[in-house]
């Protein structure tokens, strides 16, 4: 038997999560708090207002919630009428890779918007781990002209992470 084809979540992408926001990992006056924005852009710049950005991470030792603790390690936010989503978590701690070694401390991240087929899967790495970022398999795999678009950026007190579907900008993704 084959598998039913994918279909768009659109025209009018909503899924029916208003009231369930799950920005906050921690509260904003948790020790070590960090909070990260950003925008979400269509491959013409324009801000995507009806997207979902869903995040999965490791707490500060590096270990994937199991249930076990507070921190679940979860969140969800939908985009707002400007395109804007944000976060208030924590830095995670290094993570060992599949094939030996330890991977960049980062936040999984999923995207859903109208148009796509299914979500499209990213990373955020963090700008003041850069002999960490480097020795990375996940980011050593990227082209190096490209990486960049997977590590947050400082801008004042937050991280800031824009996310490019499509376009001269465009944010890498992965295939799942």
């Amino acid at each position: 038997m084959l598998p039913t084809p994918s279909q768009t979540v659109g025209p009018f992408f909503n899924i029916g999560l208003p009231g369930q926001d799950r920005s906050e990992l921690v509260a904003t006056d948790s020790d070590g708090a960090v909070t990260i924005e950003g925008m979400v852009y269509d491959g013409q710049g324009e801000p995507v207002v009806d997207a979902l950005i869903e995040t999965w991470q490791a707490n500060q030792s590096g270990q994937y919630p199991d249930g076990s603790s507070e921190f679940r390690g979860f969140g969800r936010c939908e985009t707002d009428e400007q395109g804007r989503y944000w976060f208030v978590t924590i830095k995670p701690g290094a993570v060992p890779a599949s094939g030996g070694g330890m991977q960049a401390p980062h936040i999984n991240v999923s995207v859903f918007a109208r148009g796509l087929l299914k979500r499209v899967p990213t990373r955020i790495y963090f700008p003041d781990e850069p002999e960490a970022n480097e020795a990375d398999p996940v980011l050593a795999s990227v082209d190096p002209e490209r990486r960049s678009t997977l590590v947050a950026r400082e801008d004042g007190e937050v991280l800031r992470f824009d996310i490019h579907l499509q376009g001269d900008h465009e944010t890498v993704f992965f295939d799942v």
